[in-house]
């Protein structure tokens, strides 16, 4: 009976196998298929063109304008018709190069065609980056603190010949728009000026993407490129409040991601950026609230591959370690970074998030684990791209020490390490933090009423001064500020003990909260949870009273 049973079974597969058509193998894979940009796992593309000249054609249509050519690609396996492909990169691409990025366009036909939800890829073909991990690594600390692309490393393959191993970065567009800000329809540029587009009378000379103010909206148009349907009045109420009125920024920009950003380009000497000569490679969003936020791009010269800081020549290695925290403070041509420093609080936040970064990611060598860990997955993929840049050593060694003789980019670590020691003890930095430990919120004692409040304390030690808890009872709410204290009175044990407390009594009707801790001390400033603009503490009535 039993064997009869497995007859059946495979009888009735072999039939399901013949009727199946591939529609249905497509949605038995999507069921169960890998985050397309999971950095652990190395992704394929397969693109398939009716012209085995079309590098000769791409070039054409890169030089010649942003035209796409017709192809068809498959991404880990799922097919898809008519989509567009051309080269990407401005100071990155080359015509006859036989590795240039790519922009692929699933979309460019079917308007709802998409990869999990994705309907753009972009492949970086990592210029000036022996080790392959400077994005991956990068967008992956970036991650941490603010709004950031997603990346991991792809295997391309076009008319079934090994094109080469790239990096896959997720497109600063719709998707990462909803799933970060809940919008995608607001104000939104690119900032990543044209340098080589001569400046219109008038208007004020290499100022680049750096929100300088200025009268006639035509003196924007080389610098931002507008991705929305409108928004430059937006843009110039923006850049106008930075340089005019600093003291109302927080009304159209989100100061604290702002910080956040700077503090990440200056730790990672990301200086193809705002921080660097150009002020470049970012994106600014409005978001529902009207406020811009920054959005870091373009990290393959990050980590100290890119030099020059504006003003001068190109930093030397030692230049790039003791790179300065405070850099552009008082330099006029980046209001960004000079007028929010010049606030004695946006500074102290600033640099709490310098402390953050650098504690969390290089203190302890936790970046190179990671750096040797990506490396592992695409090992063997770099080793077999016959058109990359640079070869097998060169690969090996550029974590720890620099590549090449007139390029001279640092080893990740070479750069870090002293860099990690330098930012340690500048006296910026070296002022003890306040410690925030012990969170905790107060459940129903056994057999007790339940509770209706939220009774929250924490352990504040290191002579803090001012200690706040930021609350709200949902995600799409603006934070609320209430003082925590240490007076024996706010739930908080005995005074003077460092045991701070609060009471929140407006939560009945929430039920849940999301919150962190800012605690100051006389020269810093200290967040718990570090990450709380991700993962803030949360906490449930129906939880605390179970």
């Amino acid at each position: 009976m039993q064997t009869n049973m497995n007859q059946l079974f495979i009888r009735t597969f072999i039939l399901f196998l013949i009727l199946c058509s591939s529609t249905c193998f497509e949605a038995l894979y999507a069921q169960g298929e890998s985050n397309f940009y999971d950095p652990d796992r190395l992704a394929e593309i397969r693109l398939t063109f009716k012209t085995n000249d079309w590098a000769e054609e791409l070039d054409s249509l890169r030089i010649y304008g942003n035209e796409l050519l017709l192809g068809q690609a498959k991404i880990d396996g799922q097919a898809y018709k008519n989509i567009g492909v051309r080269f990407r990169g401005t100071r990155s691409f080359k015509a006859g190069s036989k590795r240039n990025a790519l922009h692929i366009k699933l979309n460019f036909i079917d308007r709802s065609q998409n990869h999990q939800g994705y309907k753009t890829v972009k492949l970086s073909n990592a210029l000036r980056d022996p080790s392959m991990v400077r994005e991956v690594l990068g967008f992956e600390i970036a991650r941490k603190y603010m709004a950031a692309p997603q990346a991991n490393f792809v295997k391309v393959y076009v008319n079934d010949q090994y094109y080469g191993l790239f990096v896959n970065v997720e497109s600063v567009s719709g998707q990462f728009l909803e799933s970060n800000f809940g919008s995608s329809e607001n104000t939104f540029f690119e900032c990543n000026p044209d340098i080589e587009k001569e400046t219109a009378n008038g208007c004020k000379k290499d100022i680049f993407s750096n929100l300088e103010y200025e009268e006639d909206v035509e003196c924007y148009f080389s610098n931002y490129e507008l991705k929305s349907e409108h928004g430059w009045d937006d843009l110039m109420k923006l850049t106008k409040s930075l340089n005019q009125s600093p003291a109302d920024i927080s009304k159209v920009l989100n100061v604290d991601r702002t910080l956040w950003m700077l503090a990440y380009n200056n730790v990672l000497v990301n200086l193809s950026s705002y921080t660097g000569d150009h002020s470049e490679n970012y994106y600014l969003y409005k978001d529902d609230k009207g406020m811009f936020n920054p959005i870091v791009w373009d990290l393959n010269l990050a980590f100290g591959s890119y030099k020059n800081v504006g003003g001068g020549s190109d930093l030397d290695l030692a230049g790039l370690q003791k790179l300065d925290p405070l850099l552009h403070e008082n330099n006029p041509s980046k209001p960004l970074i000079s007028k929010l420093l010049a606030n004695p609080k946006y500074k102290m936040i600033y640099l709490s998030h310098v402390r953050t970064i650098l504690n969390e990611n290089f203190r302890k060598g936790q970046y190179l684990d990671r750096a040797e860990e990506l490396q592992r997955v695409m090992q063997k993929a770099y080793y077999d791209d016959k058109n990359h840049y640079y070869d097998g050593a060169d690969f090996e060694k550029s974590l720890i020490s620099t590549v090449g003789k007139r390029s001279k980019i640092p080893g990740i670590s070479e750069l870090m390490e002293a860099r990690a020691s330098y930012l340690k003890k500048h006296p910026s930095l070296a002022v003890l933090p306040v410690k925030v430990s012990e969170v905790t919120v107060e459940s129903r004692p056994d057999m007790g009423k339940d509770i209706v409040d939220f009774k929250i304390t924490a352990r504040v030690e290191k002579f803090a001064k001012n200690v706040k808890i930021m609350y709200r009872f949902a995600a799409d709410e603006t934070y609320q500020s209430m003082q925590m204290k240490d007076d024996g009175k706010s739930r908080d044990g005995k005074a003077g003990d460092d045991v701070f407390g609060v009471q929140i009594s407006d939560a009945k009707n929430a039920g849940a909260i999301e919150y962190y801790i800012v605690a100051e001390n006389k020269g810093t400033v200290t967040f718990s949870p570090s990450n709380y603009m991700h993962q803030p503490y949360t906490a449930n009535l129906e939880d605390l009273n179970n």
